[in-house]
């Protein structure tokens, strides 16, 4: 009775953040603690833990040829982001405007996206089949090769392969994001632009992509989280073969810990992603998020 107002509000709004903190603790940040603890030991279910320093770094590092493989794999990936962006933002422009149909194709595109990533792993699996597969089919019809080509099994094809199967999953997801930034632009800039005789390039330059920074900015964030957590893509696909040619961090960090049973070095690896990932994402937001917020 004697509490403050603003005191009881505080101890109410605590009461009601409590279980979902109490669940953020437990699941993601004592699990992030004990994995940067972990980095720095050597460790495995049947035997105790000792010190190692920075043991597991210096071989990651220095004697493993894989690891380096893997984080190309990943930068790759990740470099391919970019594209599917622009494609988005292609496709949200066609179905921003009146063209005819623009709903239907605007649902086409957006299918792929709530798919589970495993049923698309399947679908471009069986497409890419060397044997009665749906592209080398077309692609035989229309001439182009005359033998088909085992995408998924040659080092050449196989990374770039699951990249398109990627791309296709999340264009769907950035074209929705970028459509709802195209919707929030205020019409009358673009008609205050046409009575001062601004083309059309100039319009995109000057008003739409600076407008579009917060929606895009989500779709760099989220395009880096992908190419860092594409594992059952690439595991249903290819199981990072042929070879390690489509080897990335997540399913490398995967293998050593539950195939070779080095969790302190599993811990290790994943403890680099991690600091990669906070890495890119402060880049992100300085490039692009940071003037967000400076837009009138």
């Amino acid at each position: 009775m004697t509490m403050t107002r603003r005191r009881r509000q505080a101890m109410v709004v605590a009461c009601f953040l409590a279980p979902s903190l109490l669940i953020f603790v437990v699941y993601r940040i004592m699990p992030l603690v004990w994995n940067v603890v972990l980095s720095f030991e050597y460790w495995s279910p049947l035997k105790p833990a000792t010190f190692a320093g920075w043991d597991n770094y210096a071989e990651m590092l220095q004697d493993d040829d894989v690891f380096w493989t893997a984080l190309w794999n990943t930068v790759i990936f990740l470099g391919s982001q970019p594209i599917a962006i622009a494609l988005a933002m292609g496709i949200a422009l066609l179905v921003n405007s009146d063209l005819k149909g623009a709903s239907v194709y605007r649902t086409i595109v957006f299918l792929s996206y709530p798919l589970m990533t495993v049923a698309v792993a399947i679908i471009w699996h069986l497409m890419y089949n060397e044997h009665g597969g749906l592209i080398n089919y077309v692609l035989r019809q229309l001439g182009i090769i005359h033998q088909p080509i085992a995408f998924l099994d040659s080092f050449a094809w196989a990374l770039p392969s699951t990249i398109v199967a990627n791309t296709w999953q999340v264009l769907g997801f950035f074209m929705i994001v970028l459509l709802s930034g195209l919707q929030n632009i205020p019409p009358h800039l673009y008609e205050a632009a046409r009575v001062d005789g601004a083309p059309a390039w100039a319009r995109f330059f000057r008003i739409t992509l600076p407008m579009l920074r917060p929606a895009l900015f989500l779709c760099i964030v989220i395009g880096i989280l992908n190419s860092f957590s594409a594992f059952d893509l690439v595991y249903v696909m290819t199981n990072g073969g042929p070879g390690h040619a489509t080897e990335l961090m997540i399913t490398y960090i995967y293998k050593e810990a539950f195939g070779e049973t080095r969790f302190d070095y599993a811990a290790a690896l994943t403890v680099a992603q991690f600091a990669m990932l906070m890495v890119l994402t402060w880049i992100a937001h300085r490039a692009v998020g940071g003037n967000a917020g400076a837009i009138e």
